[in-house]
């Protein structure tokens, strides 16, 4: 018997906790316009190159290094829509991006996957891709689906199978990080004109986004800007995220390597905004650091300050934030140091203002999927949104009459206001669920339950036959193209 999908809860909060000031701000973007003027960008793309040279930017062929000037830059920003509507195969799960509200998904896109079944670890595949927007379709942590793990039985035609398991097994907007190259995107483009119902729908409510990752130092990636120019040019919206590492891939200090990587964002921003003024693009930074002494890639240093000021940058210029959260180093959930990576994250993340935020849902830095662990990531969501609730002050929730009936050394228990409110004043979390022994449980045991009964409760709004059919001759036409 299927039971009915929670709606979307989204993180909701008046409150703001400013990381950079307004000085620091205008520091960092001055930066970035010198890098963009001055050192520039490689774009290994003859369309790019072409592009930039038409609107007046400089452009070396024989490196392939775009040098853009402060005025093109400015110009090309104020086209960039500040907020945006996605769309979703149920209209009641489409969600725009605005102010107060900060929307989650899952993380992606990993590559190995602990079986639910068997609990060996091997590498993902499409069926897991599809068995995890099963349980996120379910959860109200989840706004949107981004496919926690890759369909490696696909080959180069993954990205689209992904595709097509999670419309077969959500209802919620997907975002792919994997589309590139631009017969890949026509492809994409294809898939969600199916989902829509025709172009202008599919414009107006675009069912998925995708996310462009660059390349540190100051490259972009030739199949991923190609494919975003596909993608921009219909109305898909388009993030460029950028991903330095301290030490490394960007400079040691914090703040070089911000404003290099704000640089490589805004230079495929302009890009986009070139080609098709006006399309919707996000951005994206999520910081690393290199350990000095093993040269280990590391996500939650002790000081880890500043991981959430990339949502002011995107701000400074006008542009919607996609967030990062979650994602522990730890090898298994359930750890001290599963939670400790990550406690804080939703609830800074909500407080800096992000429009969206990924990353419920994988251990080891993004790469490895427990299924369970998406339910602890989603207890972790749902305190940090208590957090930001405002507390309900009234003559009903004050009890002054109540307190004044019981008086000094009494006990509540037999009021009938304590009745009425005492089941639902505390929210039990993950952990004070009860065996039969009335003791807590272990959170991890309780996890693993609720998936495997979500997987065999929960039946998503399966997806109309004619419309599944089209999307398998796309994905076969696709496969045969560049399978």
């Amino acid at each position: 018997m299927s039971v009915e999908r929670p709606a979307v809860e989204p993180l909701r909060t008046n409150h703001r906790l400013q990381f950079l000031s307004d000085a620091h701000l205008d520091q960092l973007q001055a930066a970035a316009l010198r890098i963009l003027e001055d050192v520039g960008v490689r774009f290994p793309s003859e369309r790019a190159l072409a592009i930039f040279a038409e609107h007046g930017a400089q452009v070396d062929r024989d490196t392939q290094i775009v040098r853009i000037p402060e005025h093109l830059v400015r110009k090309a920003m104020s086209s960039v829509p500040r907020y945006f509507h996605l769309g979703a195969r149920v209209p009641s799960c489409d969600f725009d991006l605005q102010d107060g509200v900060t929307y989650f998904t899952t993380d992606g896109c990993g590559v190995e996957t602990v079986d639910f079944e068997t609990r060996q670890r091997r590498p993902s595949c499409k069926a897991d891709v599809g068995r995890m927007a099963h349980v996120s379709d379910y959860l109200s942590s989840i706004a949107f689906y981004w496919p926690m793990v890759s369909a490696q039985d696909h080959g180069r035609t993954a990205p689209l199978h992904e595709l097509d398991a999670s419309w077969n097994n959500t209802v919620k907007h997907v975002q792919s990080e994997t589309l590139m190259g631009a017969a890949s995107a026509r492809y994409g483009v294809e898939m969600g004109t199916v989902i829509a119902g025709g172009e202008d729908e599919l414009r107006r409510r675009p069912m998925f986004s995708v996310v462009i990752c660059t390349i540190a130092p100051l490259v972009q990636d030739k199949e991923g800007i190609e494919g975003a120019l596909i993608l921009a040019e219909a109305g898909i919206p388009v993030g460029f995220l950028a991903m330095p590492t301290l030490g490394t891939t960007a400079p040691a200090t914090l703040a070089g390597a911000l404003a290099m990587a704000d640089a490589e964002i805004i230079s495929a921003t302009v890009l986009m905004q070139l080609a098709s003024p006006g399309a919707p693009v996000f951005h994206s930074i999520m910081q690393a650091w290199a350990d000095p002494r093993s040269g280990n890639y590391v996500a939650y240093p002790l000081d880890s300050r500043d991981r959430y000021a990339p949502v002011e940058m995107a701000h400074h210029w006008g542009m919607p934030s996609f967030g990062g959260a979650f994602g522990t180093e730890s090898s298994a959930p359930g750890t001290w140091q599963a939670a400790a990576d990550v406690a804080l994250d939703p609830l800074l993340v909500g407080l800096a203002g992000a429009e969206w935020v990924t990353g419920i849902g994988l251990n080891r830095s993004f790469t490895l999927l427990y299924p369970e662990a998406i339910v602890l990531d989603d207890d972790l969501y749902h305190r940090a949104r208590y957090a930001l609730m405002d507390v309900e002050l009234s003559a009903e929730t004050l009890a002054l009459d109540v307190i004044r009936a019981v008086g000094p050394g009494g006990h509540f228990l037999a009021q009938k206001h304590t009745r009425k409110h005492m089941r639902t004043a505390m929210k039990p979390a993950i952990t004070h669920q009860t065996g039969q022994d009335g003791k807590y449980r272990d959170p991890l045991e309780v996890a693993r339950e609720r998936v495997a009964w979500i997987l065999e409760n929960h039946q998503p709004e399966p997806l109309a036959e004619a419309k599944k059919a089209e999307l398998s001759r796309i994905l076969e036409a696709a496969d045969r193209e560049l399978g």
